[in-house]
């Protein structure tokens, strides 16, 4: 099901031609009304007149979550604050936190966007969305909600937590679309089986996830665990929040929507655009967002672009599962990993569960050092000590072979790792406390 054909099945040259209109119109905006870009321009030595092809996107300069920080809280807005209707802001763990706004136009954009990302899952006003993700000023929960509503789908607002209720409610509402971050979902299978409740009984068939990297290993144990079909969905409050691209039912990669949200792929170091099909670090410009517009965000989300039409009719770009980002990968004695490519190891060995935590320490004038908390089946874990030192040895063996780094893998018993009602937390590096990582 495509919500929006004529936009999502336009011709390539047709969408170009587009989004070329919108980006000037949107860089000559920027640069009236919002004096950081202004300056950022001249800086570059650029001028709104300069962009006369998509190609010249590539001179104009970035922005950057800093930005935000310095620009706190809206002295990005590129609108009046009698325009603005809505401000959510991010979850940041440090300092104050990003701010965004919405006008009207803006909201209904959000609305857009998020009815054919549930489309992408087939989701008609016959479904029954249960919203798990969170509400209040973090992006998810009400932009689900918008497109929910968008469709003519009931939405059942539970937000996060009270995990026993919203299994109740799931099932005494036929629930039949679950959305949320996937560490929450597996933690729903988990505390469903401790009622006595199989979720692959229930009506659910499809499950929108996204705001946190996860692996195709996790889909399968999400799959099976609540017997859905498991998408993936990308978005961050910068660009819109949740509705920047999501997966169809193919599954074979997110449909970027492209008329809105103009992406790039660049070498994280040197700034330079790579080529379709090549990994790194992507980048967004907003063609039509009203309050508070950004041209070149650099996400350090890292991805590729595939441009072919997908099977499912959508001719827009399609994005790769994001692999890591560039400022949660670990140098470990000189080696890039990404815990999502560490929980991509871990869970194609048999026995082990998909919750894990990654310590990297670092003793004084040592080598850094890596260890892996897992959690194993309480079958495994109650087993003989032999067959854990064995799946022990094996995840380890694993490790080194796939990503070239030695770590001590650790077996701990089910739900030893703290549970999340949103992000999981999954890496914690002690090293600062001697220092900065090597290179």
């Amino acid at each position: 099901m495509v919500w929006n054909p004529k936009a999502e099945t336009a011709s390539r040259d047709e969408l170009a031609a587009q989004q070329l209109e919108q980006l000037k119109r949107q860089v000559a905006r920027v640069y009236e009304r919002v004096p950081f870009y202004r300056q950022a321009f001249d800086q570059a030595g650029v001028k709104p007149q300069d962009v006369r092809s998509l190609d010249d996107l590539k001179h104009l300069p970035f922005t950057r979550k800093s930005d935000f920080r310095d620009n706190y809280p809206f002295g990005l807005l590129a609108v009046d604050m009698e325009e603005v209707v809505r401000v959510h802001a991010s979850s940041g763990t440090t300092g104050k936190p990003t701010v965004v706004a919405y006008t009207h136009q803006d909201i209904d954009l959000w609305a857009e966007v998020m009815a054919r990302t549930l489309a992408c899952g087939e989701v008609t006003k016959k479904d029954v969305v249960h919203n798990a993700y969170g509400y209040g000023l973090f992006t998810g929960g009400l932009g689900v909600h918008y497109g929910a509503e968008r469709i003519g789908a009931t939405v059942i607002p539970m937000s996060g937590g009270q995990t026993q209720r919203q299994i109740m409610l799931m099932q005494d509402f036929g629930s039949t679309a679950l959305c949320c971050t996937p560490s929450y979902a597996i933690y729903m299978a988990e505390a469903a089986q401790e009622m006595g409740i199989d979720l692959r009984d229930s009506k659910l068939r499809v499950g929108f996830f996204g705001a946190e990297p996860w692996t195709e290993g996790m889909r399968a144990e999400i799959e099976e665990r609540l017997g859905i079909t498991a998408l993936d969905i990308y978005g961050l409050s910068e660009v819109i929040g949740p509705g920047v691209s999501s997966e169809c039912m193919c599954k074979c990669g997110m449909h970027i929507f492209e008329d809105h949200f103009l992406p790039e792929i660049i070498n994280p170091e040197t700034g330079q655009p790579l080529p379709y099909g090549e990994y790194g670090e992507l980048v967004f410009t907003t063609l039509t967002k009203e309050a508070l517009p950004v041209i070149r965000y650099r996400t350090g989300d890292i991805t590729k672009l595939m441009p072919e039409p997908c099977a499912c009719g959508r001719t827009m770009v399609r994005m790769a599962k994001i692999s890591g980002r560039t400022d949660d990968m670990l140098i470990v004695r000189g080696v890039n990993v990404f815990p999502s490519q560490i929980e991509s190891v871990l869970l194609q060995v048999e026995g082990v569960q998909p919750h894990y935590l990654i310590i990297v320490d670092r003793e004084r004038g040592a080598m850094d050092t890596i260890e892996i908390w897992v959690e194993v089946s309480e079958g495994i874990f109650s087993d003989e000590l032999g067959a854990l030192a064995n799946l022990q040895r094996e995840a380890e063996h694993q490790i080194q072979e796939m990503l070239g780094i030695s770590a001590r893998v650790k077996l701990v018993e089910p739900n030893r790792i703290e549970r999340s009602m949103g992000k999981a937390k999954r890496v914690i590096d002690r090293r600062e406390v001697y220092g900065p990582q090597s290179a």
